[in-house]
Order: C-alpha cells, then structure tokens, then sequence
C-alpha cells in the first residue's frame, strides 16, 4: 500500500466517486479534484477522510499542483459541458501537468472502442487524447468503459411508466458497465500498476439485449416493462446518433469470458443485480 496519496479527477463525477469509494474500501490515501469544495459533494468527500483540492480539468496548473507528491492519477475527461474542443484541451492539460510533476501512473478513462475509427465524435476525442498519452513519456494505462448501467436513469421516468425505449433492436446485446466495477478495477490498477502499465484494457461487466433489460427492470419495480425500438432518426443529437449508428453496427468488441476470467477478483455486476439493486426502491 503507498504511503502518497492517490489524485482522483473530477472526483465528484459519476466515474470519480467510484473509482473514490473503491480506493477508500482499500483503505488508500486519495486527494480529490474538484471546481468547488464548498459544495456538498465535495464536503461529503473530506467527510470520509478525502484531501479535498480545488482545480480544473482545463487549467494545466491547477493539475499540476494537485500532481504534486501523488503515487498515482486517475483521469477522466468529458465533452459534454464545453464541447470536444475543450474535451481534447483538458486532456492535454492532464498530460502537460503528469509530465511536468513525473507522475509515476496515471490511469486515463477513454472509452469502449475509441480505437475503431468509430466516427462517434466523443469516442473520437478520447482516441486523439489516447495518442497523445501514448506518445508522451507518462506510465500510463487506458481503460475503456463500455455503455454504463446508469444511463438507463437518464430515462428514468420512461422506464417507470413502463417502457424502455432504446435505438436497438431487441435481441441485440449491449454491452455495459457497472460503475462499481470500473471503481473496482481502477482501484486495483492503481495501487497495483506493475502488471498494466502500456496496457489499454476495456471493461464490461454484462451484455443483455434490450428485452433481457427490459425484463429485469420489470422484476425489479414489480410491474411490466416492455422495450420499444426507438428508430435511430429519431436520436437528433448528432454525436448520439453516431453512437448509436455504430452499437448496430461493430459495437463494442470486449472477450467478457476472457476479461472475468483474467480478473475474478473483482464481483462483476450482473444487470439484473445491478437493476434489483437501484430500481426495487421506486416500487
């Protein structure tokens, strides 16, 4: 166990409380970044025992103080506040500040096949972040997250009035992630890096088709849940489109027996556990 602490990005995130509770249940030493320390998130953090420093994803400097004295970094960055622009620029900044502190490790989340040629535009900004990563004289290793079980709340209310509407057809397998379990294996990444360093590793914990999904959001809220298949000309936003375009098409390519089997340590999330676990409470 290192004696420095571990910098969590953007720790207040979806990806970054996880991969913080993770780091926290192995009893590591974890400084989290954040915009702003006086929300209640951040409080929550300190609370647990988090090094709570204020910094930002776009500001090399911030990052770089925050670097300072760390064992290891994970890095998460996003384009879905200031564009893809802003996302590439924040990946640089994280990378700028890695090489001037030395950073022993850092462990970047990409995506799930942003090294297809893929055409989806926020696979294609993490891929140009990757190269660059890969080019630069950072230890580092890549994961890509597949589609996260969370996404499903985005249509929450959809989904409690009965329906899970997905651009899919309904025998299609989609492969997902549950947060804990990319928590999960950072974790064990980043206190552990011997073993991943150079690596690029994607991560799915199931694959059920929309009706299998459809069927465990039913048994978990106690009532129907039938699957409609959204057309994709209905998906308007240009980068969703994309996205969806490509999970009819190649989609995501993770050996989920070989990815389990290599790693069994961790407890991957079955969808129908993941759906009982989150769902149940609205019944």
């Amino acid at each position: 166990m290192t004696q420095e602490p571990i910098l969590v990005l953007a720790a207040t995130g979806g990806q970054g409380r996880a991969v913080t509770d993770a780091l926290l249940d192995r009893r590591a030493r974890v400084r989290a970044l954040v915009r702003d320390p006086g929300r209640q998130e951040a409080r929550k953090l300190a609370e647990l025992g988090v090094e709570v420093v204020a910094g930002s994803l776009s500001d090399a400097d911030s990052l770089a103080s925050a670097m300072t004295g760390v064992a290891a970094v994970f890095a998460y960055t996003t384009p879905f506040e200031a564009g893809l622009d802003a996302e590439v620029g924040q990946g640089r900044a994280v990378i700028s500040a890695a090489t001037r502190r030395r950073v022993p490790h850092l462990v970047f989340s990409s995506v799930a096949g942003a090294d297809q040629d893929s055409g989806v535009p926020h696979f294609e900004t993490k891929a140009r972040i990757e190269a660059e990563l890969v080019s630069s004289d950072v230890p580092h290793t890549i994961l890509g997250p597949t589609y996260f079980f969370d996404n499903a709340l985005g249509g929450a209310e959809r989904v409690l009035g009965g329906l899970l509407d997905l651009p899919l057809p309904a025998e299609r397998p989609l492969q997902q992630l549950g947060r804990a379990d990319l928590g999960a294996f950072t974790a064990k990444v980043l206190l552990d890096p011997s073993s991943y360093i150079g690596q690029r590793i994607e991560l799915a914990s199931d694959a059920p088709t929309p009706l299998g999904m459809a069927a465990a959001l039913g048994a978990a809220l106690g009532r129907e849940v039938r699957h409609e298949r959204l057309p994709l000309g209905a998906v308007t936003n240009p980068d969703m489109h994309a996205m969806w375009a490509f999970l009819n098409g190649p989609g995501y390519r993770v050996d989920i027996p070989s990815l389990h089997g290599v790693h069994p340590d961790i407890s991957w999330t079955r969808y129908s556990d993941w759906a009982e676990r989150v769902w149940a409470v609205a019944r």
